[in-house]
């Protein structure tokens, strides 16, 4: 801030807190330079990428509203560096529009860009495209939103390199492929076994481990559940 708008901050101030008013035109002139040496880093206002855009005049009419002490150009200051390291914690440095060969133009017009969000005159480059978002919760969203939109798709080039290690799923896919009911969408009837629904059948007593394919039975019932309408939908 200049000279003019630290003064006129200084007398928002004073037209809150009456009890900043000075003594006589020396005294004002004393706090004015206190506050500008202090303040002269410090924008009026300033771009947030969330949109909590920074003012000046909110922090003093924040600590004048919440604070019983009287305000110091400090409590200006001290807020708006950690808006600025959050500003530029979240800046991703776009493509300069120079000469990508010309190192010391490139290197200048990053510098550039930063120091115009650092003292509030751009706001800082947030790429959504890729982040999904500027917090951590808006990325988050947009990672599940994209995770289910591509869903468990895996070509089927790679699954036939991973029917070895996945038999069971591989015999699923066959069967749904050419329309044939599947005994895995059923409870196995077969009263030793048991399996639950896309379980495996069960055998052995003591140590149970799974079958390799399914018990007659429980093909039977999933015949007699199967319609050519469920494989059509």
């Amino acid at each position: 801030m200049n000279r003019t708008e630290v003064a006129a901050l200084l007398a928002y101030a004073v037209r809150l807190d009456p009890r900043l008013a000075p003594d006589d035109q020396a005294d004002a002139e004393e706090r004015l330079d206190q506050w500008l040496e202090l303040l002269a880093d410090v924008p009026p206002t300033a771009p947030h990428p969330d949109g909590r855009d920074w003012n000046a005049a909110h922090v003093v009419k924040h600590h004048i509203a919440s604070s019983p002490y009287r305000i110091q150009p400090s409590d200006v200051s001290r807020p708006w560096f950690a808006f600025k390291a959050d500003t530029l914690g979240r800046h991703t440095d776009p493509v300069p529009p120079v000469n990508p060969d010309d190192a010391k133009a490139y290197r200048a017009a990053l510098a550039g860009t930063r120091r115009a969000i650092a003292t509030g005159q751009a706001a800082p480059a947030v790429y959504r495209e890729l982040t999904g978002g500027s917090t951590r919760e808006e990325r988050n969203e947009f990672a599940a939103a994209r995770l289910a939109a591509l869903g468990d798709y895996v070509p089927r080039t790679v699954r036939k390199q991973l029917t070895p290690w996945r038999r069971t799923q591989d015999q699923r896919e066959q069967l749904a492929e050419a329309g044939r009911p599947d005994p895995l969408n059923v409870p196995c009837p077969h009263p030793p076994c048991r399996a639950a629904a896309n379980r495996p059948c069960q055998q052995g007593t003591k140590r149970r481990t799974d079958r390799a394919t399914p018990h007659p039975s429980r093909l039977d019932a999933a015949t007699a559940q199967y319609t050519p309408q469920e494989h059509a939908a």
